[in-house]
């Protein structure tokens, strides 16, 4: 673990406060984390992919900083859309959330990303849910219609400082369906009566289902306590899901929530965002098969997580060729880490390098600086080879190798494996061979250069030696 939370300078932009500002913990050296994950009404589309990478490098650049990370990333397996679906299909919505739940965690797994700590799925949390809606009843926040219950939104007087929107003019501007059980046409669904052939449970009020909003709330509060560390999802989620949060939440208590919100911009198909509901999405399936996880991954983090990124065939060969240029490096550098020719200490490249890209992703999550700064690495370590410089090289590689770790890079381990284990006896046939070139004995020489081209094994002489990488 590289770094350590007691001087840690890490800079997030916070919905709450718009600005960016200083992430301070509720507990030094502690991260309580907890991310919107999906809800599993289909497979995942390309789009999300970007949530997921985002959430991803911010706990592991956490982690190298030496802070102890709570993840908490629910699944949502009831909702309208569920059920909708599952009606379609001819089938219950316990078994389409099922499915559609294995796929997530299948192609968001292949994409790399950390699994969480936690995975809580709103249907294995109903108790609570009803917990603290009996708790916003009690508090004058909540009311019962007709076998629903709904939040009374004007009863809390901070409704809208998440998304800097104010009651009236939300009041104002409102297309809802006229609803005579509703006090006010802005209060929402925390719980709904239950309906002929959906999923229900027991509850103070009938049988019924929670609403989508008080799922999260009950579910973040029960794993990380009130008012936890910080809290991501996508711009769209802002209002009203994540102001509905606060409201229930708040409102219950009388005491902040979270104390960071996080939200990250969204992936746009022909200047509209990619969304089941308008039809206009690339499955993340389809996705990774086509560029593969570390391009993916590279097209994202790209661009700065709160800017919205357009989809482009263009920059996803782009990153393909950025993230080769790196690959190719450390395939140069095989065997001389594998033989264990690095050097003891970082050269200044390799310590500048670690400022810089902590500097940057210490600002706000800026990925593409970090990516400049592994650019920056591997052209230094080019010309350490060029120039004879093995050892020098190979520390960089090494730097290069820890530092997109941070990013969630790998580059291919299982090569990397059998470079180690190839390297002493690599070494010591090249040895050999320099021996034999020495005494211009040139046949046995190029025959050993011909045995480990067979083995995988490349070797390149220079002025300072035969480098050597696999193939």
């Amino acid at each position: 673990m590289e770094g350590s939370p007691h001087s840690s300078s890490l800079r997030l932009h916070n919905t709450l406060t718009r600005r960016v500002e200083a992430f301070v913990p509720r507990e030094q050296g502690r991260v309580g984390m907890y991310v919107c994950g999906p809800t599993v009404q289909g497979p995942p589309h390309f789009g999300h992919a970007r949530g997921a990478i985002v959430t991803d490098v911010l706990r592991r650049h956490l982690e190298w900083s030496g802070y102890r990370v709570l993840h908490v990333r629910n699944i949502t397996d009831v909702e309208d859309k569920i059920i909708a679906r599952a009606e379609a299909e001819g089938r219950t919505a316990a078994e389409v959330a099922e499915d559609y739940a294995r796929v997530w965690e299948s192609q968001i797994g292949a994409l790399g990303v950390l699994p969480p700590h936690i995975v809580p799925r709103a249907t294995g949390h109903i108790l609570e849910m009803i917990e603290l809606i009996e708790e916003l009843i009690e508090a004058g926040a909540a009311y019962e219609a007709a076998g629903d219950v709904l939040f009374r939104v004007r009863a809390f007087e901070g409704y809208g400082k998440l998304s800097g929107r104010r009651v009236d003019e939300l009041r104002a501007g409102a297309r809802v369906e006229p609803d005579e059980r509703k006090e006010d046409p802005l209060d929402f669904a925390l719980w709904k009566a239950a309906k002929p052939d959906e999923p229900s449970w027991p509850s103070p009020w009938g049988r019924g289902r929670p609403g989508w909003h008080i799922e999260c709330s009950a579910m973040a509060a029960k794993y990380l306590g009130q008012g936890f560390d910080l809290h991501a999802g996508g711009i769209d989620l802002v209002f009203p899901h994540h102001e509905n949060e606060v409201a229930q939440s708040e409102a219950a208590t009388g005491a902040p929530f979270v104390r960071h919100w996080l939200h990250h911009g969204l992936l746009n198909l022909g200047a509209e965002k990619m969304s089941k509901s308008v039809g206009n999405i690339i499955s993340l399936g389809e996705a990774l098969e086509r560029y593969g996880p570390t391009v993916l991954r590279h097209f994202y983090l790209g661009a700065h997580y709160r800017s919205p990124v357009e989809f482009s065939e263009e920059r996803l060969d782009e990153a393909r060729a950025a993230f080769d240029r790196w690959a190719a490096f450390v395939r140069a550098t095989a065997g001389l880490r594998g033989a264990g020719a690095a050097a003891d200490a970082d050269p200044a490249e390799a310590q500048q390098a670690r400022r810089a890209f902590r500097a940057a992703l210490d600002e706000d999550l800026n990925t593409p600086q970090a990516h400049a700064v592994l650019f920056a690495l591997v052209s230094a370590g080019n010309r350490h080879l060029e120039m004879g410089r093995r050892a020098e090289a190979a520390r960089l590689a090494e730097v290069l190798v820890e530092l997109a770790g941070v990013l969630g890079y790998g580059f291919a381990p299982a090569q990397a494996d059998r470079a180690g284990l190839l390297g002493a006896l690599v070494e010591e046939l090249l040895r050999l061979r320099a021996q034999a070139r020495e005494r211009r004995d040139f046949a046995t020489a190029d025959d050993i250069r011909a045995r480990l081209a067979g083995l995988g094994v490349v070797v390149e002489d220079s002025p300072e030696g035969a480098l050597w990488h696999l193939s």
